[in-house]
């Protein structure tokens, strides 16, 4: 790594920041230059609404070394997404993992900078209390053992030097750096291409009302069409292949047209809106907001052609190994062996996942239609109440006294302790 003299002093070398084009990221940027890093700032185009070219202009003017602007868009869907979909991955039941799939994505991108680069630093803006700071970290140890992690949140001298945004705001306009000229909503926001989520601020009490211009994603349910929105949607080996609209006849084919294109008809319906307290990996419940409208349709309809194709036991087992693969994503654990293995084992278990589901999109909801499959488990004529098919059902007669014999047990032996008693 080159040296350079900065107010007197020698570089400490190259850092690779994760850079949003924010106050917080932008404040650090010139922070770390302070310090005596040479920064190059790198921005993840991973679906959120935002102006690249500003941001790049706005790092270099802030004195940027390189800045990267990488479209990650449709790898994040084939690469994070799409195995997560897999798992029927959800976090405590009920939460999709929107932002906690999206930072391996970002962070191995910075970890292959960072490497190309010759830069044996990265950085980043998550804070101190949170999941974030976890998840870029652990992917970057795992990927770039050797790398050293500047975290400004984390760092005495910086966390009480900037106490709060008024502080940043001082810094920013002290050192030219442009500061938002909108207000800034009471509430924390991360957005990507799966979902968007909301904390803090007025949030932070559990018992507040999210306000109704809070929602970015999806419209009001009350607000949205009044006719619903029919689909196909063809899985194969778990994955969506095609999307097709029933009555438009639209037809989307690739993974990135497919997801957006779902989020586009779950958010004019309002789907996927969750508001829960959760709890993070750190040890402290946090209450979060989050709309998932693509994510919540294809969950649905991944369910119902699971169900459909895949042997009874091995469905067992694979949820399980959801449940699992669920806590080890929120939990920062992407790269790690034992996520590998899980992974490796669910994917097995998609090899039969095939076929089309038919579903209405209306009012907040996903309703199953009807589904098909050529590897469907499913046997019109063995289950039919009208035909007897290759069924005997005399067999159920000993099937029943079978599974008896323990509850027979249970009862005699409470029956003996009543009797004690």
């Amino acid at each position: 790594v080159r040296s350079q003299v900065w107010s007197g002093q020698m570089s400490k070398g190259s850092v690779v920041l994760a850079y949003s084009g924010g106050l917080d990221t932008s404040c650090i940027l010139l922070w770390l230059k302070e310090q005596g890093y040479e920064v190059i700032a790198y921005l993840a185009n991973i679906g959120q609404d935002e102006d690249f070219d500003a941001a790049r202009k706005k790092a270099e003017k802030l004195g940027a070394e390189k800045v990267f602007i990488e479209d990650l868009r449709s790898e994040f869907v084939q690469e994070f997404i799409w195995p997560a979909l897999q798992a029927n991955a959800v976090y405590e039941d009920r939460y999709l993992l929107g932002t906690s799939i999206a930072r391996p994505c970002i962070a191995r991108r910075q970890v292959q900078i960072a490497r190309r680069e010759g830069a044996q630093y990265v950085s980043h803006g998550a804070t101190g209390k949170g999941n974030d700071q976890i998840r870029f970290e652990l992917t970057c140890y795992a990927l770039y053992p050797q790398v050293q992690i500047i975290a400004p949140w984390r760092i005495p001298e910086f966390y009480s030097r900037f106490r709060g945004r008024t502080d940043l705001m001082e810094y920013a306009e002290k050192h030219g750096i442009p500061v938002p000229v909108t207000p800034k909503a009471p509430w924390s926001m991360d957005a990507n291409l799966m979902h968007i989520s909301y904390e803090s601020g007025i949030l932070e009490n559990p018992k507040n009302h999210a306000p109704p211009d809070l929602y970015q994603m999806t419209k009001n349910p009350e607000d949205s069409p009044n006719e619903p929105d029919v689909l196909e949607i063809h899985f194969a080996k778990g994955v969506p292949v095609k999307v097709r609209h029933v009555k438009e006849g639209t037809c989307k084919e690739t993974p990135l047209e497919i997801f957006c294109y779902l989020n586009e008809i779950g958010g004019k319906h309002g789907v996927g809106r969750i508001d829960i307290v959760e709890n993070r990996f750190i040890g402290m419940k946090s209450r979060g907001i989050y709309e998932t409208p693509g994510g919540t349709i294809l969950l649905h309809a991944h369910l119902d052609i699971e169900t459909f194709t895949m042997d009874r036991e091995v469905r067992k087992i694979k949820q399980s190994l959801g449940i699992k693969f669920s806590e080890l994503i929120y939990n920062g654990f992407w790269y790690s062996p034992e996520c590998e293995f899980v992974r490796h084992c669910i994917d097995k278990s998609q090899e039969s996942v095939e076929g089309c589901v038919q579903l209405s999109v209306f009012k907040g909801q996903v309703y199953i239609l009807g589904r098909e499959s050529p590897k469907s488990l499913y046997n019109e004529e063995l289950v039919s109440m009208d035909v007897q098919g290759d069924y005997d059902p005399c067999d159920a007669s000993g099937f029943i006294r079978i599974n008896a014999v323990r509850l027979r047990e249970h009862n005699r032996l409470q029956g003996a302790a009543q009797k004690k008693l």
